[in-house]
């Protein structure tokens, strides 16, 4: 990582040859076979890995627990008077015994495991954020993502160990995720001109989308073919197949990279000459502390996630349990709401991006308007679940609808801190995520519990639930964000 004197020497050494290069560096800003951009889609690819590892426990559990309906009492028996859902149940689930084992997990115990990648995370962003902004997100992702990978291949033992073991796994691999969520932010402090900011943050996180597509897509027939443990063989390989491009193709700086040309190196640096992004050892805590701008991404990321997780998270045994579809077919329902979402995401930063450089519309406008329309819409979608529940293809519809809208979100409040604080962009990063932990790790037990007292009623609970901290967190956040480097961030 180079030193700040490093950068300055830089940043005057192509004001002096401005004129002799200005030409070829304003031809890389439109360029969209770059090195930036191969940075964007490795990170993609990173963020596709993680996230199949952070959800496939979700495809997963359906197939290794023996009933995903809640038993009147949490110790009762799994044998009860036969009716026609409990049959259909039956006979689906033989096909998993026959390749996997199977796990007397009642709906409060599932919740707590799949609530318990978030029971740790909290503690991990704010050291993973300080250290990756001071030394770089290379060995900090890496790291991070290897990890993940290898504890992904050791989840079946653990389940076939005991659910404790389980647990812990699942704490110690959430760390390690959260390392690679929270440090790849610091790269972009670095690597992203203000004008492509947007596109490049959304390409990058749109792997979110992308992840949690296939692992949803396959997950069901994996488990139907081969046995639910593949799912875990297979995307923790994939992790440790990715760590292999990280640690050779990834700088985290331009200025150290070998494959850049000079060029798009100036065109970079001619961007950030005005932006101070160098890293400081110092916190100005208590001006972070009064500072309500970054109160309003912070309360926007714990309501956002909330329905981030209880979504993502629940989606397979809702398509299971109220639409009863079966797991095979419950993997590609949960699935297909994600492809809009991934589109949606990368095409939402292109606008945002395009109505910046055109000057359209205000940075804070953009910021705002793409927050609003990702969070409004699909709260009304979310809520209107529990009446439409009788038809599958009105429930399938608002599943699709509600990611590809939120979408926008990814281009309004999560990039939002890059705007008024770059030089502590990771710091904040983790910061965010101690709060967006907090609510994984309370959501989805609290959705677990709901379901567990009424499993008719406890959707509609659910639903109205996120939906009202969902808005909650839209208001404070369009009261209160801003665009503008804030004066205690800069030197």
């Amino acid at each position: 990582m180079s030193t700040v004197a490093e950068v300055r020497a830089t940043e005057g050494d192509i004001s002096n040859d401005s004129n002799l290069h200005t030409s070829q560096a304003e031809g890389f800003r439109k360029g969209i076979c770059s090195v930036r951009h191969g940075l964007s889609i490795i990170l993609l690819l990173c963020n596709f890995a993680i996230y199949t590892q952070q959800m496939n426990m979700s495809i997963a559990i359906p197939a290794m627990v023996n009933h995903t309906t809640p038993p009147s009492h949490p110790s009762a028996s799994t044998e009860r008077p036969p009716t026609d859902s409990q049959d259909y149940w039956n006979e689906t689930l033989k096909e998993f015994k026959a390749v996997a084992p199977v796990y007397d997990w009642n709906p409060e115990i599932q919740g707590i495991v799949l609530s318990s990648l978030n029971y740790a995370s909290f503690l991990a962003p704010l050291p993973t954020g300080y250290v990756a902004g001071i030394f770089g997100a290379k060995r900090v992702v890496g790291a991070g993502l290897f990890i993940s990978s290898v504890l992904t291949l050791f989840i079946p033992l653990a389940a076939d160990t005991g659910v404790t073991l389980l647990i812990v796994i699942r704490v110690a691999q959430g760390i390690a995720q959260v390392m690679v969520t929270t440090g790849q932010y610091s790269i972009w402090v670095k690597w992203a001109p203000p004008m492509e900011r947007s596109q490049l943050v959304s390409i990058a996180t749109s792997g979110i989308m992308l992840g949690s597509f296939i692992v949803f897509a396959v997950g069901g027939l994996l488990c139907q073919t081969i046995g639910w443990p593949y799912i875990f063989y297979i995307f923790g390989g994939i992790g440790c197949v990715c760590c292999l491009l990280w640690f050779p193709l990834i700088y985290d700086d331009p200025m150290n990279h070998p494959f850049i040309s000079t060029g798009e190196k100036e065109y970079i640096m001619c961007a950030l000459a005005q932006k101070d992004c160098s890293p400081s050892w110092s916190l100005p805590i208590k001006a972070m502390i009064k500072s309500l701008p970054l109160w309003a991404i912070l309360v926007y990321s714990f309501c956002q996630y909330w329905t981030f997780y209880v979504v993502t998270v629940y989606r397979p045994t809702y398509i299971n349990s109220v639409l009863q579809a079966n797991l095979r077919d419950s993997g590609i329902l949960s699935a297909l709401p994600l492809i809009p979402g991934f589109i949606c995401t990368i095409l939402g930063g292109l606008l945002a991006d395009y109505l910046l450089s055109r000057k359209i519309l205000k940075l804070i406008t953009i910021r705002k308007l793409f927050t609003a329309i990702g969070v409004l819409l699909p709260s009304l979608l979310n809520m209107s679940l529990y009446w439409v529940r009788s038809s599958t293809s009105t429930s399938v519809a608002f599943l699709m609808l509600s990611p590809a809208i939120n979408g926008f979100c990814f281009s309004g409040a999560f990039v939002n801190i890059l705007d008024i604080a770059p030089r502590y962009t990771s710091f904040l990063r983790g910061l965010s995520q101690v709060f967006a932990h907090t609510a994984g790790a309370i959501s989805p037990t609290t959705t677990g519990f709901f379901i567990s007292q009424d499993s008719e009623l406890g959707w509609r609970n659910v639903f109205l639930l996120s939906a009202a901290i969902n808005i909650l967190g839209l208001i404070v956040y369009l009261i209160f964000s801003q665009a503008d480097i804030q004066d205690w961030a800069k030197e």
